[in-house]
């Protein structure tokens, strides 16, 4: 194992950002020399609250960028994610960017490509991935066991769990729960699959909950969706059916479910409560339907018990990865893809028609 250390900046001091902070304090290999929020004066604050002693504080992530550096955090609004993420790549450090990845398929796209002309890493914070059981999901439909996978459905939804603040702005976040909760929903599928590429979508998005005064505390400055449902086609012949809700009158918006010609599996997340039934946590069950003996059966899928922290391992595995040389983790040409299918989804809902998706190659 390197006995390298690396250094380490955090750019957006909001609340994620102290996860990253608690997350690189376990790794006896980093230290957290910068810290940089657009806010005057709240980067300096967030050090002294974390205890972050002789660490840079800037009002910009140029100043930033300019310290010696090996990689950086970006924990800021949606809307800034491409301008950051692409100035930090340049600027040769490493990043690890919190999802979803970009506002727009332009701004995803130019950051794909700033990666390789500048052979830099891009890796996005997805950490429902370091799951046992989110690999043992991706096992059991890479294996074969489904026969061919021909459509799955995914998403999930909130009775009642709308964020406010930047979430709601579409100038900062640019899309709401698609981009917030749906973004989780859609990699938790597609990288089962093996991320195939979309080749068209239809979709409807509403806010009908974020608009109400009665739900809604910021009801006036609501500007994002709420709701989107989405049939998306890919080049390989599969189907996906994507939904998502940060509120309904409704306990669920059913489970994700691979339909395969020789099974089906289906997965339920786990947690309770008004903010759980997405894809940001673990899996709750998984089953398996299949036909043995002449007839219909199913198999409960034992689930791997761990207690792992996700988030925990997710930042691990960047750092390591700085350390050590290797690849992205979660590599930002492939959730170029997803981001796509966002972008797809709200063309699509704002034009009321079905949209193609068109990717370089």
């Amino acid at each position: 194992m390197s006995e390298k250390r690396i250094k380490v900046g955090i750019i957006g001091t909001g609340g994620i950002a102290r996860y990253h902070v608690m997350a690189y304090r376990k790794l006896p290999f980093v230290d957290i020399v910068a810290v940089a929020d657009v806010l005057p004066g709240r980067a300096r604050e967030f050090a002294e609250r974390e205890g972050l002693v002789g660490a840079g504080a800037y009002d910009s992530h140029t100043e930033l960028l300019a310290h010696d550096l090996d990689a950086v955090s970006i924990c800021t609004p949606n809307a800034s994610h491409h301008r950051t993420s692409v100035d930090a790549v340049r600027a040769g450090k490493k990043v690890l960017l919190e999802k979803p990845m970009s506002v727009t398929l332009e701004e995803a796209l130019d950051m794909v490509q700033t990666v390789k002309s500048h052979d830099g890493m891009l890796s996005i914070g997805f950490q429902p991935r370091y799951d046992p059981n989110m690999k043992l999901l991706q096992d059991i439909i890479q294996s074969g066991r489904l026969g061919n996978v021909y459509y799955a459905e995914t998403g999930g939804g909130r009775r009642r769990g709308m964020p406010g603040g930047t979430f709601i702005s579409k100038a900062l976040a640019g899309a709401g729960a698609m981009a917030d909760i749906g973004c989780y929903s859609l990699d938790m599928a597609l990288n089962t699959l093996g991320y195939p590429r979309p080749v068209s979508v239809s979709a409807f998005t509403s806010n009908h909950f974020g608009t109400n005064p009665l739900y809604h505390k910021e009801a006036s400055k609501f500007e994002v969706e709420d709701f989107g449902v989405a049939m998306v086609r890919f080049d390989n012949d599969l189907v996906l059916q994507f939904k998502i809700s940060w509120a309904m009158h409704m306990d669920t918006l059913g489970a994700t479910m691979f339909l395969g010609t020789d099974a089906g599996l289906k997965v339920t997340p786990a947690g309770s409560g008004p903010w759980s039934g997405v894809w940001d946590g673990a899996i709750g069950s998984m089953t398996l339907y299949h036909d043995d003996f002449g007839g219909h059966t199913s198999t409960a899928v034992p689930l791997i018990g761990h207690s792992l922290d996700l988030f925990y391992e997710k930042v691990r595995d960047f750092a390591e990865a700085v350390r050590d040389g290797r690849p992205a983790p979660i590599p930002a040409e492939q959730i170029l893809i997803q981001q796509a299918i966002i972008d797809g989804v709200l063309r699509s809902s704002d034009q009321r028609r079905e949209v193609e998706i068109k990717l370089p190659e």
